[in-house]
């Protein structure tokens, strides 16, 4: 427990930090509201339709398979990195089988979005 200490407190300056500078701008910041400055922000040009707009399903979708295979490969390095200490311990084989299972089941889902058409964008 004494090894995760310091990263405990680096956690907690952070937040002290950051939560102490919210606060201090909420104090000490002046409040001049304009419409200008109330109004949405658009790359600093004036909005173009409403901020209410509604987005396909389709969009949101595409976001989330987007994350779910990003993910795959977040959990494919660190992976990479500890297979030699794994084969090292004669546990190569195994590790190797499932993450062959793991790649087998996340292509079959990337088989079944695009054959869904999920991944077709109009």
């Amino acid at each position: 427990m004494q090894a995760y200490f310091p990263i405990a407190v680096l956690f907690g300056i952070g937040i002290a930090l950051s939560g102490g500078f919210v606060l201090l701008s909420t104090f000490i910041g002046k409040k001049r509201p304009t419409p200008e400055k109330m109004g949405p922000y658009e790359c600093g040009l004036d909005p173009i339709g409403s901020p209410r707009q509604r987005f396909s399903v389709k969009f949101y979708l595409i976001a989330m398979l987007f994350i779910l295979f990003d993910i795959e490969v977040v959990f494919l390095y660190p992976w990479a990195l500890v297979f030699k200490d794994f084969k090292a311990a004669g546990l190569g084989p195994l590790i190797f089988g499932e993450m062959v299972v793991f790649l087998i089941v996340l292509g079959g889902g990337l088989i079944y979005v695009w054959k869904r058409s999920a991944l077709e964008w109009e």
